[in-house]
């Protein structure tokens, strides 16, 4: 996507409508919105979002539901689920099994139909309000909020990790990513924590100036120490907080703020990456997506006031918009709590309502406008 900034600088000076974001090759203008009342789901409240292929899984306030060929089926307490708030989804590649983290109820493990359901006083859990579950290999790693625990269900060996045993300035867990035979828990007020499973050692991603109201030196390292979630892939660390998004490549940082990006806030519940350059991002005011990396182009899906009727799209490099246009995304709440790709599509869950960003031709699109521009 080296072109994707000259291609806006291009787009920006055409005669065409502002409003006319059609065939933007980066842009999601085709929504689909899903409700509770109106769809499958047990509620609207969306709280975690998790692509398995063509299954997807959804956890909401009133327990979780599955997607797949256009058609949802959800469980609730009264279909055996231990808990109705489920905060994050996990699915084993191994098993298949669905792990469920369960805010006040522990964890759950959705298999052949059966609910196993894990807490306090039958395991090794740190603590039953459950934030956030990966898997890596045969390990479950479970985000607390008394720490970390992990789960192997074949040797069915359990570990708690708090500030006894790992550099936790706080214990309050609130996400955590397991990839590359590394895990990575966002720690709130706590930085990012790194555990080697080969060498069983820690290290910590903090704050170097220790500045809460500011970010003294840019690009010195991790945003701000609140951190709300990490994102792993292809040997890159994306790091959402409630003061801006950090990325390090093994080397160098990069911090983005609202003042100096494409995010419209930089408060972020929730930061997923789709590869090493590219990062969407769940913010209190709307879904950022830092398209590439390399040449900072973003585009910011919000309503532009309390009362739009549909979203805006803002296409911009750095925090300079060059196009803007409407969208058919209809969801009333723009507070986003979630976010997942599946394939080119995008999900996004909001404090009322889920929808889905059709992505047909979306990566394609865009490499086709690159080779017009190349062949000019």
């Amino acid at each position: 996507m080296r072109f994707a900034a000259t291609l806006l600088m291009i787009a920006v000076v055409l005669p065409v409508s502002a409003a006319e974001l059609e065939g933007e090759p980066f842009v999601y203008t085709k929504w689909e919105t899903f409700f509770a009342e109106e769809e499958g789901l047990p509620n609207d409240h969306i709280f975690s979002i998790t692509a398995d292929g063509d299954t997807l899984w959804v956890g909401t306030e009133g327990g979780f539901a599955k997607y797949k060929d256009g058609r949802w089926h959800s469980w609730t307490e009264a279909d055996g689920l231990p808990w109705n708030v489920v905060s994050d989804i996990a699915v084993s590649d191994k098993t298949g099994d669905v792990w469920l983290a369960l805010f006040g109820g522990g964890v759950a493990r959705f298999s052949g139909g059966r609910f196993d359901h894990f807490h306090q006083l039958n395991s090794g859990l740190a603590n039953d309000v459950v934030y956030g579950i990966d898997i890596l290999d045969d390990t479950v790693w479970i985000a607390t909020t008394a720490g970390l625990s992990s789960f192997n269900p074949v040797t069915g060996q359990w570990r708690i990790f708090t500030e006894k045993n790992a550099p936790m300035e706080e214990i309050w867990c609130y996400n955590i990513d397991a990839a590359d035979g590394k895990v990575y828990a966002a720690v709130w007020g706590g930085g990012i924590l790194e555990w080697d499973v080969a060498t069983g050692r820690w290290n910590a991603h903090r704050d170097p100036d220790r500045e809460m109201e500011i970010d003294l030196y840019r690009d010195d390292g991790l945003i701000h120490i609140i951190t709300t979630s990490a994102s792993y892939i292809d040997g890159v660390l994306w790091a959402s907080t409630y003061f801006g998004l950090s990325r390090y490549d093994g080397r160098h940082w990069r911090g983005y703020m609202s003042k100096d990006s494409g995010l419209p806030s930089s408060f972020i519940n929730l930061s997923v990456a789709r590869s090493g350059t590219s990062c969407s991002n769940a913010t209190d005011m709307g879904l950022a997506v830092l398209v590439d990396f390399a040449t900072d182009t973003w585009v910011t899906y919000r309503r532009e006031q309390e009362d739009s009727t549909t979203w805006a799209a803002d296409v911009m490099v750095g925090n300079e918009v060059l196009r803007s246009g409407a969208t058919d995304l209809d969801l009333p709440n723009d507070f986003v709590i979630s976010v997942e790709h599946q394939g080119n599509d995008i999900w996004i869950g909001t404090g009322h309502g889920l929808a889905r960003g059709i992505g047909t031709g979306y990566w394609d699109g865009l490499q086709t406008a690159e080779a017009a521009l190349e062949a000019k």
